[in-house]
């Protein structure tokens, strides 16, 4: 695999017929999958997702990541239910032909993290070795409020349950909303990292702008990235636009974003990713 560009095709538009048509018209021919016709993937089924699968395939388009809301629960809910939305969502993942399942470890309180570790540990536990069973890969992504939010933790994650099917997605801008340097983070991640989400924020405010605008030191981890012989995904989540759906999927108190059409907000972020690229001579 070389590098490919891919992003979360839901923040163009709910519409997935319209997501496939905007994003291969930028010449994008992956998506990471989440929100389709104003539903999140994880309630559809294996026959809604074949369907989905010949329409990738008439646009000659794959599916880069199940970006799924698995461990986006408290650490306090029903574990068990959610187990069964985990396992639905390997099965989609098979069908649409992905090997990657991006999911979290759970929402804990800050100051309460430490108390909830080997619970979040346990449920982790269980989800990597169903995968391992299953033949898929789950890639665990730093989000602000769960229990891997910030690097040590994400680190000790990746040192107990690291394997050929569980990897990290490294996500500037999360990092950066959680007060964590991003250079310090790479440092501490770099073993572990199998996939990257392109976005970027403003410290202090937590604004999310695009690639190279924020305080993400996004062109200089591309720039170790590229060094370091990585291949694989790049995935836009430009977050530039209130698409359908973003308060839920980020915990979200209504901080301010900015207002653009989803297609015009999605070319926005990937033409500061290429721009990026051009200039560390990574195309």
């Amino acid at each position: 695999m070389n590098l490919i560009l891919s992003g979360f095709s839901d923040e163009i538009h709910p519409n997935f017929d319209t997501q496939l048509e905007v994003a291969s018209s930028y010449g994008v021919k992956a998506i990471e999958i989440r929100g389709v016709d104003g539903k999140n993937i994880s309630t559809l089924t294996p026959a809604e997702a074949e369907t989905l699968k010949a329409k990738l395939d008439a646009k000659g388009m794959i599916v880069s990541s199940i970006g799924s809301p698995i461990g986006k629960i408290k650490i306090t809910d029903d574990f068990d239910a959610h187990f069964e939305t985990y396992k639905n969502v390997v099965e989609l993942c098979k069908v649409l032909g992905s090997k990657y399942i991006r999911m979290f470890s759970f929402f804990v309180a800050g100051e309460e993290a430490a108390a909830h570790e080997e619970e979040v540990m346990k449920r982790l536990e269980k989800m990597a070795e169903y995968a391992v069973k299953q033949n898929v890969v789950l890639l665990h992504e730093n989000e602000k409020g769960i229990f891997g939010d910030i690097a040590p933790r994400c680190e000790k994650i990746m040192k107990r349950l690291y394997s050929e099917n569980f990897k990290a997605v490294f996500d500037f801008a999360n990092f950066v909303q959680c007060g964590q340097d991003t250079l310090e983070a790479y440092e501490l991640m770099k073993p572990y990292i199998e996939y990257i989400h392109i976005k970027d924020a403003m410290k202090g405010t937590g604004k999310v702008v695009p690639a190279g605008w924020g305080n993400g030191n996004v062109k200089a981890i591309l720039s170790m990235l590229k060094e370091k012989g990585y291949k694989g995904f790049l995935s836009l989540e430009p977050h530039l636009t209130n698409f359908n759906g973003f308060k839920d999927l980020e915990n979200s108190d209504g901080e301010d974003k900015a207002q653009m059409e989803g297609a015009v907000a999605y070319r926005t972020a990937l033409n500061a990713l290429e721009a990026l690229l051009w200039e560390i001579d990574w195309h």
